[in-house]
């Protein structure tokens, strides 16, 4: 699956979806992960209510399945979630590798539904009988 980061520094998860100037995007599956490509964003992307910046931001994502991000707003996150990625929000400390392998370990692990879901997998259901 592609996981992406909105950055600023490009090593730290340290900026907000509408504002990001990079969004770093890396395969990742259970044996590891990759660098894939960097989109880079200018003109103003501090202008509140512009809604108009994300539409490019938005297509870059299309194949995306989660999006790291330090902060986004309401009508943002809706429109990243109609898209079904996965907004993640974390600290802005958070490094972007540190995240990749904590991401790794989680898939190798028990990921919950809504990651088994991103990474393509239907969770398996078991009833007993005397549940159904």
């Amino acid at each position: 699956m592609k996981v992406a980061f909105c950055t600023q520094d490009m090593q730290h998860v340290d900026a907000h979806f509408g504002w990001a100037k990079n969004i770093a995007v890396y395969r990742v599956d259970r044996q590891g992960h990759a660098f894939l490509e960097t989109f880079q964003f200018g003109g103003s992307m501090f202008e509140d209510g512009n809604e108009d910046k994300l539409i490019p931001k938005l297509e870059a994502l299309a194949d995306v399945a989660i999006l790291y991000l330090s902060a986004i707003g309401a009508s943002a996150a809706a429109r990243v979630v109609a898209k079904k990625i996965h907004p993640v929000k974390v600290e802005a400390t958070e490094t972007i590798p540190a995240l990749l392998d904590k991401l790794v370990l989680t898939l190798n692990a028990n990921p919950p539904p809504w990651l088994r879901k991103a990474l393509g997998e239907t969770p398996e259901f078991h009833f007993d009988e005397e549940e159904v």
